[in-house]
């Protein structure tokens, strides 16, 4: 199983420097422009920065940006890491909500992947903006001899998602699926989705079909309690923006919340419906990944712990890893706490990977 660091922000080059001597070998850098870096001027850093790390954007978001644009962005780091550049295009959770958007629907990403796949290939393709009255023309990569863009190898495009629609998308246009365990489902469900999009589309997955897993993680020390404060602020953050996901998900569908939330779902709606305010948009998701808002942890229950994290003193973490790698899971990233990252990174190099 491969091994993957996220790097959100310019001023943190050195922690995918870092992940590369220890032997991660994926960098995933988010698209949350309104939280984090410009997406493609953090890439193009890392890129200039490392030598074996496979440098992709985890989520580039649809609705950011024209699909030509966004394959002019993939296809200029290219030229600066070529064949380590890889792209995961999403429907945009926090990088959209934020603005106060929606995330894109899986027709309208299954269009974005196909052009930005043709463009990748040096083709030419029929290209519509989707604005009022747009017609599709053709568009294609010009100028070549300037040496602006790379193509060749040409980088991979996997499809994020979390639902059977987007899952069906990855399977059908991508080349590989990335997954939310476990606000996207089981692995096992996940995969299941691709191969159903995949048959759907006349395509059998080629046995280079990439699959990731964005999990929630934490080792323990010996003999610690899930209630410890060290566990909370660990993981908490990580949680939590799945409880925020969440949130959004349940009210725009009317759909009942996943079972594995249910045990504080009620409480956690009415904290929720308390902080409303005109940037509520905003207030719900500035944090990810970051820190726990004021009085979240409280939803952070033993139960709810392990419902939503792969968790556990290092034998048990490697014992659930290499099941998911029985399923088909190929590769793993997570959050560590932001101000303890260096260490967590080392310790779960030392005592995780090395023994898998």
């Amino acid at each position: 199983m491969e091994f993957g660091v996220a790097v959100g922000t310019i001023a943190a080059v050195d922690y995918a420097q870092h992940g590369e001597r220890l032997g991660f070998t994926r960098c995933w850098v988010p698209d949350t422009p309104l939280i984090r870096s410009n997406v493609f001027a953090t890439m193009a850093a890392v890129a200039l920065a490392t030598k074996t790390i496979k440098i992709g954007s985890g989520v580039l978001v649809c609705g950011m940006r024209l699909a030509p644009e966004a394959a002019s962005g993939i296809a200029t780091v290219n030229a600066l890491a070529p064949g380590r550049t890889f792209a995961v295009i999403g429907a945009g959770n926090t990088g959209m909500r934020m603005m106060g958007l929606k995330p894109t629907g899986a027709r309208a990403m299954r269009e974005y992947v196909r052009v930005i796949k043709a463009l990748l290939r040096g083709e030419e393709v029929m290209y519509a903006s989707g604005g009022p009255g747009s017609e599709p023309q053709p568009v294609r990569f010009t100028g070549l001899e300037q040496e602006h863009v790379r193509l060749d190898p040409v980088p991979e495009v996997h499809v994020a998602g979390n639902g059977p629609l987007s899952h069906a998308v990855a399977g059908d246009t991508g080349d590989g699926l990335l997954v939310s365990i476990p606000r996207g489902g089981t692995f096992a469900e996940a995969l299941s989705n691709t191969k159903r999009g995949a048959e759907k589309a006349g395509r059998t997955l080629p046995n280079n079909f990439h699959t990731a897993a964005l999990v929630n993680l934490l080792m323990l020390e010996p003999g610690e309690s899930l209630t410890s404060d060290r566990v909370i602020n660990a993981v908490g953050p990580s949680v939590m923006a799945n409880f925020h996901y969440l949130a959004d998900w349940v009210r725009e569908t009317g759909k009942a919340p996943p079972a594995y939330i249910q045990p504080v779902w009620d409480d956690y709606m009415a904290f929720v419906k308390r902080q409303q305010g005109a940037d509520a948009h905003l207030a719900l998701h500035e944090t990810h990944y970051l820190t726990l808002q004021p009085d979240e942890a409280r939803f952070l229950t033993p139960q709810i712990l392990r419902n939503f994290c792969i968790i556990g003193e290092p034998p048990e973490l490697i014992e659930q890893l290499r099941q998911l790698e029985r399923e088909g899971l190929k590769q793993v990233t997570f959050f560590p706490p932001f101000k303890e990252r260096y260490q967590v990174m080392e310790r779960f190099a030392k005592q995780v990977m090395d023994k898998m």
